[in-house]
């Protein structure tokens, strides 16, 4: 891998102190779901520590910086061209019942346009990294995107809408679709996760609607800069906007979005 640039390093150094903070509440997680009162709060309380550590790392490395975080919401900074996109624990329903699948997402837009990306799994040790026209890498190996061009040997990822999220039966056209045409789906229940996946050739494709800017936007980076391509379900590119998304190894987008865009 090429060294990492200034960029990068402030990125990836904020990410891995909220991310030693997280393994410790994740620790403590797996204890409280023998507990009587169960661990949700407990869960708020260390995906809130873990934004917080994100933003006084990054604000410190780069104090005119705005923010758009999850839990804090926007705010402005005094230069107006860059804004950090923080997902600071993303599957957060996943570490609440103690499963070992989740992440810290951080990504920088400049003029609306993502320009760098760290996805970190602080379980299983992976650091995916991007910056625009730099290439993307897991840890110090480059990543591509899968050369699959079936959808019969294609695997995907998807979100399932849960309670009071979604549309259901819309989403049930499209599983059958996905399910009578290619090697099967999985539902991991973290979105940058699963971008990463596509980006490190683990998946052919990922779909999914109903998702935030800082759920995609380093996801979105990661794909492009292995050479996969990304686009909102109708084939526009409102991802970081609209709310849905469909990443691909990019031979495989045309047949996905001709099959997922009528529902």
């Amino acid at each position: 891998m090429n060294p990492r640039s200034p960029l990068l390093n402030v990125m990836t150094r904020a990410v891995d102190k909220a991310a030693r903070a997280l393994k410790r509440d994740f620790g403590e997680v797996q204890q409280l779901q023998v507990s009587t009162k169960g661990p949700s709060d407990f869960v708020s309380n260390a995906d809130l520590k873990s934004e917080r550590i994100l933003r006084e790392e990054l604000a410190k490395a780069r104090p005119g910086f705005g923010f758009l975080a999850e839990e804090s919401g926007a705010s402005a900074g005094s230069d107006t061209e860059h804004r950090w996109l923080i997902d600071p624990l993303d599957g957060t329903t996943n570490f609440l019942h103690g499963l070992p699948h989740f992440a810290i997402s951080v990504a920088l837009e400049k003029s609306g346009e993502v320009i760098a990306g760290v996805i970190y799994d602080p379980i299983k040790d992976e650091m995916f990294v991007a910056e625009k026209g730099g290439g993307a890498f897991l840890n110090d190996r480059r990543l591509r995107v899968s050369a699959r061009r079936s959808l019969g040997e294609s695997l995907l990822a998807t979100g399932i809408p849960f309670r009071g999220h979604g549309q259901p039966a819309d989403f049930a056209h499209q599983l059958d679709f996905a399910m009578r045409e290619t090697a099967g789906v999985r539902r991991f229940g973290a979105a940058a996760l699963d971008l990463a996946y596509v980006a490190a050739g683990r998946y052919e494709g990922f779909w999914e609607e109903g998702l935030s800017p800082w759920d995609v936007g380093a996801g979105i980076l990661l794909v492009r800069e292995a050479g996969g391509f990304v686009s909102d379900l109708k084939g526009g590119q409102s991802m970081l906007h609209g709310g849905s998304i469909l990443a691909s190894n990019g031979l495989l987008h045309a047949p996905l979005q001709a099959a997922l865009k009528p529902h």
